[in-house]
């Protein structure tokens, strides 16, 4: 009888293996392949050189997922990877839709998320209550996105923004800038951070009024503070509320 294969859904962090959890990398360790985003698999790739790796692109989550399962089904233990978590805008939601019906376990390992990675990097920003939205609209309704960024920014909340901006769309990041200037103030810290915990890292911290005369693309999370947050020797901080 065949022995039944196993799938991970790894959440790798940033990618290097100093902000990986040690579940993480042992997943992947006693994994037969790994498949993933061909981004996520150069991340990993040097780490790993005695394994099968696949690569996939751009919008082929469901296929992704779909091969994923049906090598699980021969019987190898596979390793589906995501930058980040694994469980926020990656892979381990769809992995286990695609796999409710079949036989085969579906573990999910988690990992430092983008928002937290760049909330490391400048301080402490996330401290209080906080939102993460994406500002792509290929999943989501840009509608049902916009109204989620006047809410959040209605409720003081601090929001952390994936996707914020890529070659194709440009002005999503535009419209919620005076979405949540209805509700922030302009003085409002930004933090803007590319390739957090990655080779290439850099920051900025600025403000809601400035913060489109810098540089935003896919590699970015920006977050935006609450009307707490402030700015000390560069350290962008949000106040749990500790009397000092």
């Amino acid at each position: 009888m065949m022995e039944k294969g196993k799938i991970y859904v790894v959440g790798m962090g940033p990618g290097n293996k100093d902000n990986m959890s040690f579940k993480a990398f042992d997943s992947m360790n006693k994994s037969d392949i790994l498949i993933g985003h061909k981004t996520y698999i150069s991340l990993v790739e040097e780490m790993f050189p005695e394994k099968e790796l696949i690569r996939s692109a751009m919008k082929k989550e469901i296929d992704r997922c779909n091969e994923t399962l049906k090598l699980a089904q021969s019987g190898k233990t596979i390793a589906l990877i995501s930058s980040g978590e694994s469980g926020v805008y990656g892979m381990a939601g769809i992995m286990l839709e695609v796999a409710l019906d079949s036989d085969i376990e579906v573990e999910v390992v988690p990992g430092i998320t983008a928002s937290n990675a760049g909330a490391s990097v400048v301080g402490a920003p996330i401290m209080h209550d906080h939102a993460t939205i994406s500002l792509s609209d290929l999943l989501t309704d840009w509608d049902l996105i916009t109204k989620r960024i006047d809410l959040a920014s209605q409720g003081d909340f601090v929001i952390s923004y994936y996707n914020p901006k890529s070659f194709s769309r440009t002005t999503q990041i535009v419209e919620a800038r005076e979405i949540m200037l209805r509700h922030k103030s302009k003085d409002t810290p930004v933090a803007i951070v590319r390739n957090a915990k990655r080779d290439g890292e850099e920051y900025v911290i600025t403000t809601l009024g400035d913060m489109l005369d810098h540089e935003i693309n896919m590699f970015t999370v920006v977050i935006v503070g609450n009307s707490k947050t402030y700015v000390k020797n560069g350290k962008m901080i949000t106040p749990r509320g500790y009397k000092l």
